[in-house]
């Protein structure tokens, strides 16, 4: 499945409908509707029929920004209820909280299946999986490969940290658990989605977290607040001069591999295959961004992107 920009997701409760509008309107590349923990038991069938009346109108169409409803999780009673109420041809991702094996996101893609299937919808919705356990961080190589709709994984500290009683501000814990999920990712040929920062009057904390994130390969961040969107935006974006150096590398890989060089330097750097596929990434994904002309971007191409 194609995979999204998402440097910012906002997430908005889903039993808040006034707000709905409003995400759309921000800077936010994705919205990321709930119907997990922001809403109360006794509002669940509310916020259902609220989000399907929401997905079902034209204000849900036609603004460019990536559509995301949180379902509650296949061990609740609300699960097969939601996806009823938020599969429709409007939503991008379903995110899927507490996956703890491959065979819960099969369920879910089953239970989406079939959804699609009887209401003729035919772009495949896709799962974001939250690694949020731990059997799920175990298992979260497993969870990313486990059906091509998966689209990425997301780290949740509240849901693994607050019942170990690990500290969230423990900076070597949240990196090293950072690390883990990227590399089950990347196992997958995925992206990773960094954690929601919940002390909203500490931008601080948000940023350098998210710049944590950002040199462990992650390609964006929750946003709980509309004031994180912006530093989100900033931090998950390649820089300028990031984009100047893939630039140059992928013209002399280019270059040498039309002499038959199998390594070379550039800016001083050896550069060899690994180094020649991380700047054709660097480079579409700048494109995507729109930071670098379509032109510029084709004529980088190695060869290995597909």
């Amino acid at each position: 499945m194609k995979q999204a920009i998402v440097r910012s997701k906002l997430f908005v409760p889903g039993a808040r409908p006034e707000l709905f509008a409003k995400a759309l309107a921000s800077e936010a590349d994705a919205i990321s509707i709930d119907l997990e923990d922001a809403v109360p038991e006794s509002r669940k069938a509310e916020a259902r029929a609220v989000v399907t009346e929401f997905l079902r109108s034209p204000t849900a169409s036609g603004h460019g920004k990536t559509i995301i409803v949180r379902v509650n999780g296949l061990g609740t009673p609300h699960f097969d209820a939601d996806i009823e109420a938020c599969a429709w041809p409007q939503i991008d991702i379903v995110n899927l909280p507490k996956p703890e094996c491959a065979d819960d996101v099969r369920i879910a893609a089953d239970a989406l299946e079939r959804r699609e299937r009887e209401r003729g919808i035919e772009r495949p919705i896709g799962i974001l999986a939250n690694i949020e356990s731990p059997r799920g961080l175990r298992y979260a190589g497993d969870i990313a490969a486990a059906h091509p709709r998966v689209v990425g994984l997301q780290l949740g500290f509240g849901d693994l940290l607050e019942p170990l009683g690990i500290d969230r501000a423990h900076v070597a814990a949240i990196r090293q658990l950072q690390l883990m999920v990227r590399l089950a990712a990347g196992e997958a040929g995925l992206p990773a989605f960094d954690s929601a920062f919940g002390n909203v009057k500490d931008p601080d904390g948000y940023r350098q977290e998210a710049e944590d994130a950002r040199r462990l390969g992650y390609m964006g961040k929750t946003c709980i607040h509309p004031s994180q969107i912006a530093l989100a935006n900033q931090v998950f974006r390649p820089s300028d001069d990031e984009i100047a150096h893939a630039l140059r590398v992928a013209a002399a890989w280019n270059a040498g591999r039309e002499g038959g060089a199998g390594a070379l330097l550039v800016d001083g750097r050896m550069i060899d295959i690994p180094f020649a596929k991380r700047a054709e990434a660097v480079v579409a994904w700048a494109r995507r961004l729109g930071l670098v002309t379509d032109q510029a971007a084709a004529s980088s191409k190695t060869g290995f992107q597909r």
